[in-house]
């Protein structure tokens, strides 16, 4: 009966851990102003298009 205990809290600390990182990733995401992301977008579509005609 221990090792289902053992196994709750693990199942319990994973849970815990992945709300961690999606918060993190979320407050991450929410830091950039719409017009950062609008920049990046077009930087990375630029890049994006440089490599396409050099293959």
């Amino acid at each position: 009966m221990r090792w289902w205990k053992l196994l709750g809290l693990a199942a319990f600390v994973g849970v815990a851990a992945t709300g961690v990182a999606v918060a993190r990733a979320e407050r991450r995401r929410r830091a950039f102003t719409p017009d950062e992301v609008r920049e990046r977008l077009h930087a990375r579509l630029a890049e994006a298009e440089r490599g396409s005609r050099s293959s």
